[in-house]
C-alpha cells in the first residue's frame, strides 16, 4: 500500500486545492491531509483564517479523494512522516528548487519518501483573495 501526504490550510478552498487532492490520490493508495491549525497559522503566516480550522478539515474530509484529515500543528514535515510514515508528499511547483524544499527533499530522501511537485494553480490564489477580505474587514471597521 501506498501512503500519501499533503498539507495546505485549505482557507477558501480554490479549483487548485481540488486539483492537487486529485492528483495526489491518483498516485496512492490513501491519502492523509494535514490542514494547518489556526494557531499555525497565526505564527506562520501572521494572519486568521477566514474558515475556522473545524470548518475547513470537515470541507477537506468530504472530499472524495481524501481518506484521512489530520491536524498540522508544525511546518516540520519530517515530524508528519514521523507520525504517518508516508511514501510520497505532494507539494505545489512553486516550492520547487527552493532551499526550503531542497533540505526538506534531501532529508525525506534519506526515509524513502519522494516528493512529488504538482503544477500550482494559474488561477486567483487564496492568499490574494484573504488579503482582499482583509483589507475589506479593516475598511468596514474604520482602521
Amino acid at each position: 500500500m501506498i501512503l500519501g501526504y499533503t498539507s495546505g490550510v485549505y482557507d477558501l478552498f480554490h479549483i487548485g486545492h481540488l486539483n492537487l487532492l486529485r492528483n495526489a490520490k491518483a498516485m496512492c493508495d490513501k491519502l492523509v491531509v494535514g490542514v494547518t491549525t489556526d494557531e499555525l497559522m497565526a505564527e506562520y503566516k501572521k494572519r486568521k483564517c477566514i474558515i475556522p480550522f473545524t470548518e475547513r478539515c470537515e470541507i477537506v474530509r468530504s472530499i472524495q479523494y481524501v481518506d484521512a484529515v489530520v491536524p498540522q500543528h508544525t511546518m516540520d514535515k519530517m515530524e508528519a512522516w514521523n507520525r504517518l510514515k508516508f511514501d510520497l508528499v505532494f507539494v505545489g511547483d512553486d516550492w520547487y528548487h527552493t532551499e526550503k524544499w531542497e533540505k526538506i527533499d534531501a532529508a525525506f530522501k534519506t526515509v524513502g519518501v519522494r516528493v512529488v511537485y504538482f503544477p500550482s494553480p494559474k488561477g486567483l490564489p487564496s492568499t490574494l483573495l484573504n488579503g482582499i477580505l482583509e483589507e475589506k474587514r479593516k475598511a468596514q471597521a474604520g482602521e
